[in-house]
């Protein structure tokens, strides 16, 4: 009597034996070596019936293809096209070559049998190794963001006539990240060509941040500024208006961070924004948006009294009027902005708005500090550098003409402290920021436009003394000198040498007297 295993060791064998027998001529015809199985495909392509160096040529051509086209990502509220060498497309064609030879040619008898039958019927699809770099990927899903994905609305607030309504948030859609970075695999490798080359995102909902439970919350003023801009030019004005509106009725969550410039960008006109008085480079120009820095200035010292964490702040490169040095908030380009984060338990609303020649910010919140605590800002000057004063030749100008082309600016280096009191005691002081501000000089072109040669050589000379009487004294001298006058003076000048030779033999003794008294004097 044979035991169970015995048995099954017995029925084993022989169904291999009869695989063995019933398809001998298909297994045995799948050597290495061989080419190809028919009904191969490598992702997209077809390889089967082909040798090694055809498949991979094939192989080739189309992932060139792929890497050289674009793709069409669409997504639930629109699509845009980009470039594939952008997802940072990997593959390994050999890889993919060396498995297609293999199939159906190793591993044991039935392994090999069933690979020849599913290629027989309908064909077998083998990975091509197309892999998009997940990190470049998530960069282009994010900066195409606005036009794929259906942002949710956040809960907000909108305060009017002193107190505060809740604006209701609502869902939206965003994009999953991980799951169409692996679809998008399988597109390249699979269905990609330049006529089909839509691919559709997998997206997820997404939920409104905040609730009104949240926002019931803010109810305190934190903390408040202002600053005077009366004496602003139409332009300036107008910036300062239009920048504090953009930042008012901002909602910041627990733990989210603001960015001046991210709210109040881009500055150009269609933005609102018009031309107005600005620093670069330690001088004054026109730029769309001058003025905006004061807006982010008077923001600041609302956040400072509100003691919210400051992340980025910078001192201007000259000093400004409308506030004390140490407590101003530069704005430039991409690399100066004012950015600070809510650490408190509860979201925060940003007012700001202007009224008779002030800007004000409040900020509002969930007072999370005793009543017995109170703060206040010092600001401390260290040195000052006195402004000097520079001349410079201008050919623009007509000589001896003098104008003053930028104003002075004194040089300060200057420190904020910051002061806490508990029930109205000072229980510490602690240096809060150091700045540093640039002395600008007053610069004066003085003209040296002129046809007299004298004249020029003559302004240049007192120019390079850099002597303000020498300087203006010459001007005055040389004012209108043309070279018809110079013509005249050196006429006067050779009559006057003719005279002196004649009658030198008589005059010599004389002449020598009064040069000598000249030479004293």
């Amino acid at each position: 009597m044979f035991s169970i295993r015995k048995t099954g060791m017995l029925c084993a064998s022989l169904f291999l034996l009869a695989v063995v027998a019933l398809f001998p001529q298909n297994v045995y015809a799948a050597e290495e070596g061989a080419g190809i199985l028919d009904g191969v495909s490598v992702g997209a392509v077809y390889v089967g019936g082909m040798d090694e160096e055809s498949a991979k040529a094939a192989i080739e051509a189309y992932v060139s293809a792929v890497e050289a086209g674009s793709t069409y990502l669409v997504g639930d509220i629109g699509e845009v096209e980009v470039e594939n060498s952008s997802f940072g497309i990997t593959y390994d064609v050999d890889a993919a070559v060396e498995n297609a030879l293999s199939y159906g040619t190793t591993g044991n008898l039935i392994s090999r049998y069933k690979q020849i039958k599913d290629a027989e019927n309908g064909g077998c699809t083998l990975d091509m190794n197309i892999e998009v770099d997940e990190e470049a990927t998530t960069t282009v899903f994010d900066e195409n963001a606005s036009e794929l994905e259906n942002e949710p609305v956040n809960y907000g607030l909108k305060r009017e006539n002193g107190s505060f309504t809740i604006i209701e948030g609502s869902n939206g859609t965003k994009i999953n990240n991980e799951e169409s970075i692996s679809a998008l695999n399988t597109f390249l490798n699979t269905a990609w060509s330049s006529e089909t080359n839509s691919f559709t995102l997998i997206t997820e909902e997404a939920e409104p941040e905040g609730s009104p439970e949240e926002l019931a919350k803010v109810t305190d003023l934190l903390g408040s500024y202002s600053t005077d801009y009366s004496s602003s030019s139409w332009g300036r004005a107008q910036n300062v208006a239009n920048g504090t509106s953009k930042i008012n009725g901002t909602v910041v969550y627990p733990g989210e961070q603001f960015s001046v410039h991210d709210a109040v960008n881009p500055m150009t006109a269609e933005n609102g924004y018009e031309l107005a008085g600005s620093y670069e480079n330690g001088t004054t120009v026109e730029s769309y948006g001058g003025g905006i820095c004061q807006v982010s200035t008077t923001l600041y010292n609302a956040v400072l009294m509100a003691e919210l964490q400051v992340d980025e702040r910078y001192a201007h490169s000259m000093i400004v009027s409308y506030v004390s040095p140490s407590r101003d908030a530069a704005m430039a380009g991409d690399y100066k902005d004012l950015k600070f984060t809510n650490n408190t338990d509860a979201p925060i609303y940003i007012e700001g708005y202007t009224s008779g020649g002030y800007i004000y910010f409040n900020i509002y919140g969930e007072e999370y500090r005793d009543s017995s605590h109170s703060v206040e800002y010092e600001s401390e000057t260290l040195t000052t550098t006195e402004p000097e004063t520079e001349f410079v030749a201008d050919s623009s100008l007509e000589v001896g003409t003098i104008t003053q082309t930028q104003s002075p600016h004194t040089g300060y280096t200057a420190q904020l402290w910051k002061i806490v009191y508990e029930n109205g005691v000072e229980v510490s002081r602690t240096v809060w920021n150091s700045s540093t501000y640039t002395m600008s000089p007053r610069i004066y072109s003085v003209g040296i436009k002129s046809d007299s040669k004298e004249a020029v050589a003559a302004m240049k000379k007192a120019i390079a003394t850099g002597d303000e009487d020498t300087i203006r004294e010459a001007a005055a001298k040389w004012a209108g000198a043309t070279d018809e006058e110079e013509e005249e003076e050196e006429t006067s000048e050779k009559k006057t040498t003719e005279d002196d030779t004649s009658t030198e033999e008589d005059t010599t003794e004389e002449d020598t007297d009064e040069a000598s008294d000249a030479s004293e004097e």
